[in-house]
């Protein structure tokens, strides 16, 4: 199936590692050209070099999304060097783990910074090229945006993301903008928290994914990615506004 993305542009913050460097690769594999955001320079250019390796157009940009000035910048250099943005994907994030009674205001707002106003404030600013296409925003959340687990900062964030995604998409829908929150489940990255964890404690991670995830191991970025792709495209302009679940059946939820 061509996904019709060939010239497209895309903007993916959180570019440079697991699930951002995947749906890089995978929107590079379709002809897409990229714009990729990251805080850290090496590991930036390093994606970089690997995207342009497979053919693709790329500008790598060093940015902080908890800054909007950054914001801004990354968003015009974008435009200056693509034309345009069609495909937005909002996947910087994460949050400090700590229980509530431990959590101070300062790790609140961090939370809410890296994820909720990130992606609020790139919408913003993404808004009148994404109109154009119209083009397509991808919101990386988590299944514990969508039923409790994970850290209380982390989940609160995340299902913070998911209902500003569903409100884009009601506002945006007149002009053709599909905006979606992806929600992976666990995934073992290299250089990740699972991936630490499984080497500090073996059997307890196996005990883990034996007991939370029917499919028995973890998701990889790559399946994550191959979800993202087919919804940053035109093919999937008709999927608007809802959540799409990529986790191995690790969701309880029924909705």
């Amino acid at each position: 199936m061509d996904l019709q993305l060939a010239g497209k542009t895309g903007l993916i913050t959180g570019a440079s590692r697991g699930i951002g460097k995947a749906i890089a690769f995978g929107l590079a594999a379709e002809g897409a050209q990229l714009a990729l955001v990251a805080r850290g320079g090496e590991a930036l250019r390093e994606a970089a070099e690997e995207v342009a390796r497979r053919g693709g157009r790329v500008l790598p940009l060093e940015g902080d999304v908890t800054v909007p000035s950054d914001l801004e910048r990354i968003v015009a250099s974008t435009v200056r060097e693509f034309g345009g943005i069609d495909v937005l994907v909002a996947n910087a994030g994460g949050a400090r783990h700590l229980p509530a009674v431990e959590a101070t205001d300062a790790d609140w707002q961090d939370g809410i910074e890296r994820n909720l106003l990130h992606v609020a404030r790139l919408a913003r600013l993404a808004y009148p090229y994404l109109r154009r296409g119209p083009g397509r925003m991808i919101v990386v959340a988590s299944i514990w945006g969508r039923e409790a687990g994970g850290s209380v900062i982390y989940n609160a964030v995340k299902a913070a993301e998911i209902s500003l995604a569903s409100m884009l998409a009601r506002e945006w829908a007149n002009d053709g903008i599909g905006v979606v929150a992806l929600c992976p489940g666990s995934i073992l990255v290299p250089g990740g928290s699972w991936e630490r964890r499984q080497r500090e404690d073996p059997a307890g991670i196996a005990a883990f994914v034996q007991q939370e995830i029917p499919m028995g191991r973890f998701g990889t970025p790559e399946e994550v990615a191959d979800v993202a792709v087919f919804l940053a495209s035109p093919r999937a302009r008709w999927v608007t506004g809802t959540t799409v679940v990529v986790d191995g059946g690790q969701s309880r939820s029924n909705h």
